[in-house]
């Protein structure tokens, strides 16, 4: 089994967060996205993985750093990493045939800028899956259409008019990807373009075509990290999840004085509590000392330093200095504020 993972794009939504890292490579409750959707998906997939294919933007900005982390993510799970570039954003099909040497065999394919809980029960009737959640707003989706024996017949984005309310996720299996790379060629070869860009629809309507059966698979949580508000409800769903699994995530070179740290946390390494309340759902990276402070459902990076403050729902960046009161806040890497 293989994973493909595009993750090309600089994440616009998420900035200022993004300006100095890859939004796949911005932690959630102590492990960067990406990291945490590959472990997840290896750990329910019910066959070993032998190669996770990366598809990273502009070597300026993915650079050997991110190379690096990948290929070490790819070795814990016992499996080949390779590295592919996506040089211009031409869309999602675009960026998957970008790994084209590696698009042979099972596969999952999967955008890097979500998590999720799931179990991948793959029906051997099926030529590929399309995990898929139910929203109460599927106008502002892409959704699949079903037929009576529960097959995709069709994808449609943004319905204006009822389709189903089941959204597509962005996590793909194909039983044989080089179906999909057929296609997708196809697609590139005659410019079928849309909204500008070539892409993974068009390439799965093209095996529709030639009688290919999907079906659908569901999860259990879709968790999304496209700006800031949604990153931090992810966070607090995840720190909430390996609660209930047992997981300890304080580590014990945490020093605290005169401070309570209210579960679910994750408290990186070195990190310094003084005269404060942490929690519920704060993820601290290490290095980082607060002080003098009340932080509750927010992210803060490693070697950061918070004091006098009280911060709740907010995104604090990495080598920040923060002293002052505030709330709700969004604040990139290297800031320094002194109320």
């Amino acid at each position: 089994m293989k994973i493909i993972v595009p993750m090309a794009g600089r994440g616009s939504r998420l900035r200022p967060h993004t300006l100095t890292v890859p939004k796949p490579l911005v932690p959630v409750a102590g492990q960067t996205i990406v990291h945490r959707l590959v472990r997840d998906i290896a750990e329910v997939v019910a066959e070993p993985i032998d190669e996770v294919a990366f598809i990273l933007g502009n070597p300026a900005f993915f650079g050997e750093e991110v190379v690096a982390s990948l290929t070490a993510l790819a070795k814990d799970l016992g499996a080949k990493a390779s590295i592919y570039r996506q040089d211009e954003p031409l869309g999602t099909g675009h960026a998957i045939m970008c790994a084209k040497e590696s698009l042979s065999g099972p596969a999952v394919i999967a955008y890097a800028d979500t998590l999720i809980q799931a179990t991948f029960d793959l029906d051997p009737a099926a030529d590929a899956v399309i995990w898929v959640k139910s929203v109460e707003q599927p106008e502002a989706y892409g959704v699949v259409k079903l037929n009576d024996g529960k097959e995709i017949v069709e994808l449609v984005e943004k319905p204006k008019e009822f389709v189903s309310d089941l959204a597509v996720i962005g996590i793909y299996y194909f039983k044989e990807v080089g179906e999909l790379k057929a296609e997708l060629q196809n697609v590139l070869d005659n410019n079928i373009v849309n909204g500008g860009e070539y892409q993974i629809n068009d390439g799965i309507k093209g095996m529709m075509s030639k009688g290919k059966v999907f079906k659908t698979g569901e999860v259990d949580q879709w968790m999304d990290c496209g700006n800031k508000k949604v990153t931090v409800q992810t966070n607090a769903q995840v720190l909430t999840n390996e609660m209930n699994k047992g997981v300890n995530t304080v580590h014990t070179s945490v020093q605290s004085s005169n401070s309570i740290v209210v579960p679910p946390c994750y408290i990186g390494e070195g990190v310094v509590l003084e005269n404060s309340i942490v929690g519920p759902y704060v993820s601290i990276g290490a290095g980082t000392k607060i002080s003098s402070s009340v932080v509750s459902n927010s992210i803060v990076q490693h070697n950061t330093s918070i004091s006098n403050c009280v911060l709740k729902d907010s995104m604090i960046g990495s080598y920040v200095k923060y002293n002052g009161l505030a709330r709700d806040l969004s604040i990139g890497d290297y800031t320094q504020i002194d109320e």
